[in-house]
């Protein structure tokens, strides 16, 4: 083929985000080669290409056509399930392309499996970047935040690409270099960890003013919208705003949120990022308390029983008697005490990717994290400016609780939030991600916790030691032999 004729970069991989995310970079001016196993779907993706304005998209039908297609050095997406479908697309790829070229993985890939094949692709002369891509199918087409790690000459090569591909802000495209390795995917995973923090502190909120408040759809309707009008503008909270409004179909009565069983489904990357924190020694309260909230939605059947149980031993389930509360304050101190939850979240997501790059030295941008997601990306929300501006205040900062702004706003909010979570213990709602979140506010703001007797304990039967307040030093007390000598 001529070089004039050539396609500038290709994608392999034509499911939703794939197919969306090619007619994005043919939309800004791109000229695109894109390549699937079922023939079908490059021809359904030529059509839409056409349908959609006559962008410049070439369906190719075979890995060999596929690659020669595109322009050297040669750029190619793959958007395929992660794991073994990853390999062995590279496998049927790299066959025909030549040193020089990078392959790009944008799926939510474990990142483990990216470095080994950035190590792999180097020992060919390939390049290779792992690619976060948030904002799901409307993300992908009209614009997604992008978090590519690895090469940083492969990203150099695609970044003209990237940056008008990506949604854009006021500071900028939301795409930026992260970092050597796996920095990208791990980048993502965090970011999915947060949003699933995100979506269960939502949710509580929305049980909280239904179940305690009385609230019907409707109203919830119009807090919500009200809500993204000020300081908890972001997209989960217009899209929940949206959800309260649509009727079922299906049957003409009532609305659909309400039809929809309450089991929750998980793809890994929150199972994933509670795993890392572990590891590292981080804790991350709210997010694991969103996980282990979806496993329990999971025991729909047993949940059911266990009611049923609860109530025959006399269990008074009185939740939806709102007795004296009042459902303006209500909905006020559930806004504040939602806010400071989502802090609480965001901020162990942050010290998860400081502790990770640390360890990994992949030199993170905190601050540049947070710009990247005030766009295109299912975490967007208007406080990541703030947040951003927090870590260029201080690039040390060593928890985003301590951000002066941050740290006024968590005080003035604590009294509503302690309200709600009180409340809400007392009629029998649970609300895991909120507990989670103030717990972890007390406990990072206290001078002195009861760890000191654990200490002991763990001294008293290991022989473990334990450090002194007033003398430096490693000590071990035969706490037995003292304490039968006190009793006597």
């Amino acid at each position: 083929m001529e070089s004039a004729t050539l396609s500038q970069i290709g994608l392999a991989g034509l499911a939703v985000m794939g197919q969306n995310l090619a007619l994005n970079i043919a939309e800004k001016g791109f000229p695109i080669s894109v390549y699937n196993r079922t023939t079908s779907k490059v021809d359904e993706t030529v059509d839409r290409a056409q349908r959609e304005g006559g962008l410049p998209l070439f369906g190719q039908y075979s890995p060999k056509e596929f690659v020669l297609s595109i322009k050297k050095p040669r750029s190619i997406i793959i958007l395929v399930k992660a794991g073994a479908p990853v390999d062995q697309t590279i496998a049927a790829l790299a066959t025909h392309m030549d040193p020089g070229d990078t392959i790009v993985d944008g799926g939510n890939e474990w990142y483990e499996n990216t470095e080994r094949r950035v190590s792999e692709a180097s020992a060919k002369g390939l390049l290779y970047l792992g690619m976060g891509v948030s904002g799901g199918e409307d993300g992908a087409r009209n614009g997604p935040s992008l978090m590519p790690g690895g090469s940083h000459t492969a990203y150099l090569n695609i970044h003209h690409i990237l940056d008008k591909v990506a949604a854009q802000v006021d500071d900028g495209p939301c795409v930026t270099y992260i970092g050597e390795g796996g920095s990208g995917n791990f980048v993502k995973m965090v970011h999915n960890g947060i949003e699933y923090g995100d979506m269960q502190l939502i949710s509580e909120a929305y049980d909280v003013l239904k179940n305690v408040g009385g609230l019907s759809n409707d109203e919830l309707a119009e807090i919500f919208t009200e809500w993204n009008r000020g300081e908890l503008e972001s997209f989960l909270i217009e899209i929940t705003s949206d959800i309260f409004r649509v009727e079922d179909v299906e049957t003409g009565n009532g609305h659909l949120v309400d039809k929809i069983l309450d089991k929750t489904g998980m793809k890994g990357t929150g199972k994933w990022t509670v795993q890392q924190a572990a590891e590292l020694s981080i804790a991350a309260p709210t997010i694991a308390a969103s996980l282990d909230s979806r496993y329990m939605s999971g025991l729909k059947e047993e949940r059911e029983e266990a009611s049923e149980i609860f109530k025959k031993e006399g269990l008074n389930e009185d939740i939806n008697n709102v007795g004296t509360v009042d459902k303006k304050r209500l909905i006020d101190d559930v806004r504040q005490a939602l806010y400071a939850s989502k802090i609480c979240s965001y901020a162990q997501g942050m010290n998860l990717l400081r502790a990770k790059s640390v360890e990994k030295g992949w030199n993170l941008n905190l601050g540049e994290l947070a710009r990247i997601w005030k766009g295109g990306c299912i975490i967007r929300a208007v406080f990541l400016d703030r947040i951003k501006q927090a870590y260029q205040r201080n690039p040390g900062l060593a928890n985003l609780l301590v951000d002066p702004d941050f740290a006024r706003e968590m005080v003035q909010r604590q009294a509503a939030w302690r309200r709600v979570v009180g409340l809400a213990i007392q009629k029998g709602i649970s609300v895991p991600g909120m507990s989670a979140s103030l717990q972890y506010f007390d406990t990072y703001r206290r001078g002195r916790l009861p760890a000191n007797l654990v200490q002991a304990q763990r001294d008293y039967f290991g022989a473990h030691t334990y450090e002194r307040i007033d003398v430096p030093g490693a000590f071990h007390t035969e706490w037995s032999k003292l304490a039968r000598k006190a009793r006597v």
